[in-house]
């Protein structure tokens, strides 16, 4: 008897998870689930992807060794780095988001209370690595290590800051033209084909060629990728070595100028990385 109960309760849960599934992608299918910007998540999906979002960063964030981050001037480089990539979205205290950062969904919060939502190892991780589907862009490739913390050390800060006191942190570097730049050269380590892999997305390479390895919509703006350590020739103007793939790399434009591949900015590091990648597609 409780057998039997048990087999139709278990049919009654499979049966209602079916219907669901099929409903869900029914909705999906018929476009009727808004995708635009302006229209936020339903409240179950946002929950259910800031719930994943919590669980995934806390589980990866683990292990983040988190160096001193009240150093002067650690904090006024976090202040710059701050300025320079991060007010945009975010705002500051009795400082607006710009018109991208209001324009997003999900809407790209404040981050004047991040450092009691999330300690300092998550924040450096969330910095460092994005988060997918929110428009958080991952810094790796663009911001040095110490910025990285030097961000994460500022954060911290900002509960303690007035609208007025965080005005004079922004101002100061204005009057000083001080600039968050690209990360300094250092010495150069052994090629890193999955690091160049996802280089390859840092570099919105992903955003113009089909490159085998990589998640993308097929996008058909330039070349294709596959095949690419066979090709004797880059972009009909260098022998396909390494070395030259990563000039190429560098110095798109001064190759070849006025091809449509724009320069990209990228470090001597990335390139060496993401030649190496490139040499595995056979």
């Amino acid at each position: 008897m409780e057998r039997a109960k048990f087999k139709t309760i278990a049919k009654a849960l499979l049966l209602t998870a079916f219907g669901a599934a099929l409903l869900a992608l029914a909705t999906l299918a018929l476009g009727l689930y808004n995708v635009a910007a302006n229209r936020q998540h339903l409240q179950p999906v946002f929950s259910l992807l800031e719930f994943a979002v919590h669980r995934s960063v806390r589980r990866h964030a683990s292990d983040v060794q988190v160096p001193v981050l009240d150093d002067p001037v650690l904090l006024q480089r976090g202040a710059t780095c701050f300025r320079d990539k991060c007010l945009q979205c975010h705002g500051g205290p009795g400082m607006a988001q710009g018109d991208l950062g209001q324009g997003m969904q999900p809407l790209p919060g404040p981050l004047i209370d991040a450092s009691k939502r999330w300690n300092a190892g998550e924040l450096y991780w969330i910095t460092r690595n994005g988060l997918k589907m929110t428009g958080m862009p991952a810094w790796e490739h663009h911001l040095s290590e110490d910025d990285l913390w030097a961000v994460v050390g500022f954060m911290h800060k900002l509960p303690q800051l007035s609208p007025r006191e965080f005005a004079e942190w922004m101002l100061l570097d204005e009057r000083e033209k001080t600039r968050c730049e690209p990360p300094m050269p250092k010495p150069l380590l052994p090629a890193d084909a999955e690091r160049g892999r996802r280089a390859l997305y840092a570099y919105a390479c992903v955003g113009c060629h089909a490159i085998p390895g990589t998640v993308q919509s097929n996008p058909q703006v330039g070349p294709p990728l596959s095949g690419m350590a066979r090709r004797t020739r880059i972009a009909g103007v260098l022998d396909n070595t390494p070395q030259n793939m990563e000039y190429w790399l560098r110095e798109t434009q001064s190759i070849k100028p006025g091809t449509a591949m724009p320069s990209m900015g990228v470090g001597e590091q990335d390139a060496r990385d993401m030649a190496a990648y490139l040499q595995t597609l056979h």
